[in-house]
């Protein structure tokens, strides 16, 4: 693997990570501000997360 492609796979799990975070803690906030509706927040957290690996899995795979 040549330098630029491992500068750029690290970009790629980074960037996963940041966005898979930024769900989650937004994900908490609005659990706390309307707990009734945690299971809907829940499923499209869960659904966001997943797409977002499945794109990072799909870059690190294409390089």
């Amino acid at each position: 693997m040549e330098i630029p492609a491992m500068v750029g796979a690290g970009l790629i799990v980074i960037g996963a990570g940041l966005g898979i975070g930024r769900i989650g803690g937004s994900a908490m906030d609005a659990i706390a501000r309307q707990p009734e509706a945690t299971n809907k927040i829940q499923t499209a957290m869960l659904i966001a997360a997943a797409l977002i690996e499945g794109i990072g899995f799909a870059a690190l795979f294409a390089v």
